[in-house]
């Protein structure tokens, strides 16, 4: 009997130990494709939706995450901070640009190449990497340099600068080529020439891994790939089975894409000058200080993630301070001065011709417009309100007349300014005569005989 007890507790104890230990293992073998999307232009907010994602898939140890794209390209620091997070991730990183339609164009390519995988859908494309112009020529002005014969060229580098841009865009797109191995070659005619390829011409040049119809696809295709990790670390890849889930962008990511639009960093900056100006004209009045304030941080600091110039930003500045001299003195000349140096630092504002990261013309045109209306008339208006006689209080009412009620030695009541008052005086009066209104001392109005006025004739 006490054999048969031992081995039925020792039973029911393995049994508890399995029960137990199955959860877990059952959760060990469950592996995690973590998804993340690019859709749009790449910015601030894309680089740090990509490295929260990339830190997510590390704790929960993900088999690998994928950043689907679909792109024209970006800023070229935001792409530079995307493509370090990717070659730093202790996950392997697939690169895929979808759906069907979808393209990774500039920065997107540059990122393709970074990533562990990289693998495109049917009907997508990449490439025209050539890095943008920075502070392009203003409209209408000749872009190309003359050569002998008078005629622009339209080949070459166009300056210095622009030669050290693409030069340092080739290395660059060069160095993932390698340490990928990608073809090196398309790479840097993609950024010399702005050469573009399909999924197909990509897969035949090797400027991918694969092609795949959907993440199922490509999940099932990349199952069995060796990749190598930051710190020369390998991993093989078990994706078939992969429960894939994605990633939303957090509130900081979706916070950071409104604000690091330019138009709403633009408005937002307008917002808070304008607020600041009109709490400083009317101190009191909180609610407008208090906006512009808020609204002018967010701005700035959505400017200091922005790629900007910053002698736009002074010429803006100077538009304001002359729009507001023209409400205070109006001359015309001064205010149409401001108008023109608010619109041109507008238009030098952003120093970035990278997709999406243009100021919107009818932004710049609306806003002028309204700030100008606003200086030219509302403060126009509180000028004219604070140089106009006062309407009430002790000022309004000195020098109005009143009519003596009742007198009795140096005080009594009076009526003016349609209400009886108490009345103080150093005379005496009498009811029903007419006097005029010295001062006001708390509610004690303070007459005096109204002063003996001179005619053409002489004194009356």
């Amino acid at each position: 009997m006490q054999t048969m007890k031992a081995a039925l507790v020792a039973a029911i104890t393995v049994v508890a130990l399995s029960c137990c230990l199955l959860p877990s293992s059952a959760e060990e073998s469950k592996r995690v494709a973590l998804v993340v999307s690019i859709d749009g232009a790449i910015g601030p907010a894309s680089a740090s939706y990509v490295r929260e994602a990339l830190a997510t898939a590390s704790e929960r140890r993900a088999e690998v995450v994928l950043l689907r794209m679909n792109t024209p390209g970006g800023l070229n620091s935001s792409m530079r901070e995307i493509i370090a997070d990717v070659l730093a991730s202790p996950v392997p990183v697939i690169g895929y640009v979808a759906p069907s339609g979808a393209h990774a164009a500039s920065a997107g390519t540059y990122i393709l190449y970074a990533t562990h995988i990289a693998a495109m859908a049917p009907g997508t494309n990449i490439g025209a990497a050539t890095p943008v112009q920075i502070g392009g020529p203003l409209p209408g002005l000749p872009s190309g340099t003359p050569d002998k014969d008078g005629k622009d060229k339209k080949d070459g580098p166009k300056d210095a600068m622009t030669a050290k841009a693409t030069n340092d865009a080739v290395a660059f797109i060069r160095s993932l080529a390698e340490l990928r191995n990608r073809n090196a070659e398309w790479a840097e005619r993609a950024v010399r020439e702005a050469a573009t390829l399909s999924a197909n011409g990509a897969l035949e040049a090797h400027a991918i891994d694969l092609v795949a119809r959907d993440q199922a696809e490509l999940l099932r295709q990349v199952d069995g790939r060796v990749v190598e990790l930051a710190g020369g670390r390998t991993q093989r890849l078990a994706t078939k089975d992969a429960v894939v889930e994605a990633i939303e962008p957090g509130r900081i990511s979706r916070f950071l894409a409104v604000i690091t639009n330019p138009n709403v960093a633009f408005i937002l900056l307008m917002v808070g000058i304008y607020g600041l100006i009109f709490e400083f004209m009317s101190p009191g009045a909180v609610a407008p200080g208090v906006i512009g304030a808020i609204c002018l941080l967010i701005g700035l600091y959505a400017l200091n993630l922005l790629p900007i110039n910053y002698a736009g930003l002074a010429l803006m500045l100077v538009g304001l301070v002359l729009l507001t001299v023209e409400a205070f003195n109006p001359t015309v000349v001064v205010g149409f001065g401001g108008i023109i140096s608010f619109v041109l630092g507008a238009m030098m504002l952003f120093r970035s011709e990278a997709p999406g990261y243009q100021l919107s013309w009818w932004v710049i045109g609306t806003t002028a417009v309204v700030f100008s209306g606003f200086v030219l008339i509302v403060l126009g208006s509180l000028r004219r309100v604070r140089k106009a006689p006062a309407l009430v209080g002790a000022q309004a009412m000195r020098g109005l007349p009143a009519e003596v009620l009742d007198w009795n030695g140096n005080e009594g009541h009076v009526f003016a300014h349609g209400e009886r008052w108490q009345a103080r005086g150093a005379e005496t009066f009498k009811p029903g005569e007419t006097v005029e209104v010295a001062n006001v001392v708390d509610l004690t109005l303070l007459i005096r005989r109204t002063p003996a006025r001179t005619g053409e004739g002489g004194t009356s």
